[in-house]
């Protein structure tokens, strides 16, 4: 399969106003014909950070069963801490091929109010840390995760500006505020473990799905092996994206950039201007593989688990094409229906 050049945007352009040359790069990018990914480079600090945070996925990975069994937060569904088999692969079983670490880079605590900690534990509850074992972890999460999320908001201005151009009753900064004000952003750091490990094929580490936030920010991949950073063993491994035309292909980031890829909740948003596209991330293999992980970060930038899933006004419902969506629910809701689709081992 082909690699893919991703649409990139400098830093600056995205601090400046929204030019028509940036115009050009976002529909080309995020638009109907785009592949639903855009990179940022030039972010400050980025490279610094990165290579601060990502080894921390690997010695998340590695501590004692029972520190991470404590890590484990069975209430929210294993959307808050650590989590490692607890979704089921096509043939029902456990997937064991990676290891997640979720938590909420805003906040540790979201609300105290019980009844939407029972409705929306997948959003509300609160943070586990490894303060013990991995103190360091908290700041280097937290600090990457509001770097990622400042570069997406400003990304989110931008998409404000040419969607409100192709839908004149849009209210100002619709796309920009449904997640400025939200406390719901989910950073997800994440381990592949080395090839010996993997129980499936190459494609068994995360199958093809369409991401539910907003926007999703994410960081080139790194490889390890005993915590020295490699190149990427397997040059057809890594992230792979279907576009609206079904082409596949595959997309490299590089290790100084970040990505953003469009969300189903800002596709609803925009009345289907902007597209979500479904991608899977494709696991190393070969020889030169073995004993090599893969780690990366993940940020959903989303709406409040109560903000109307809503489109400008005198949007046609039929082009908004998002599966389980229907007008009148919350993003709350609509997160429901589009994680029940997946399977989770009991």
């Amino acid at each position: 399969m082909p690699a893919l050049e991703i649409v990139c945007i400098g830093i600056q352009e995205l601090q400046q106003g929204t030019s028509s040359q940036l115009r050009c790069k976002l529909e080309q990018g995020f638009g109907k014909d785009g592949l639903g990914i855009i990179t940022v480079s030039g972010v400050p600090n980025l490279i610094e950070m990165r290579s601060r945070l990502l080894p921390m996925a690997a010695e998340v990975a590695s501590l004692p069963e029972a520190a991470l069994t404590g890590l484990e937060d069975p209430d929210s569904n294993y959307n808050f801490g650590w989590a490692r088999g607890k979704e089921a692969l096509k043939d029902g079983q456990p997937d064991i091929n990676k290891g997640s670490f979720y938590a909420n880079p805003l906040q540790d605590k979201q609300t105290d109010n019980v009844d939407l900690l029972k409705r929306y534990p997948g959003f509300c509850r609160p943070n586990i840390w490894p303060t013990k074992d991995l103190p360091a972890l908290r700041e280097a999460f937290r600090e990457l995760g509001q770097n990622i999320i400042s570069v997406g908001l400003l990304l989110a201005k931008h998409c404000d500006t040419l969607a409100s151009e192709h839908f004149l009753s849009m209210p100002a900064n619709r796309l920009h505020d449904s997640i400025a004000s939200s406390p719901c952003c989910k950073g997800r750091l994440l381990h592949y473990y080395p090839s010996e490990k993997l129980t499936a094929g190459k494609e068994a580490w995360c199958g093809w799905h369409t991401d539910v936030s907003s926007l999703t920010g994410l960081t080139s991949a790194m490889y390890l092996r005993n915590g020295v950073e490699l190149p990427n063993p397997d040059t057809t491994a890594g992230l792979y994206i279907r576009d609206t035309s079904g082409n596949i292909a595959q997309a490299r980031i590089p290790a100084n950039h970040l990505a953003f890829q469009m969300g189903e909740a800002m596709q609803v948003h925009s009345g289907g201007f902007f597209r979500a596209t479904p991608h899977f991330v494709r696991g190393a293999n070969g020889e030169s593989a073995a004993g090599i992980s893969r780690n990366t970060f993940a940020i959903f930038i989303q709406p409040r688990w109560d903000e109307m899933m809503d489109t400008p006004e005198h949007t046609n419902p039929g082009n908004v094409d998002v599966a389980h969506w229907k007008p009148g629910i919350t993003f709350g809701e609509f997160s429901e229906l589009k994680f029940a689709q997946f399977t989770h081992v009991q």
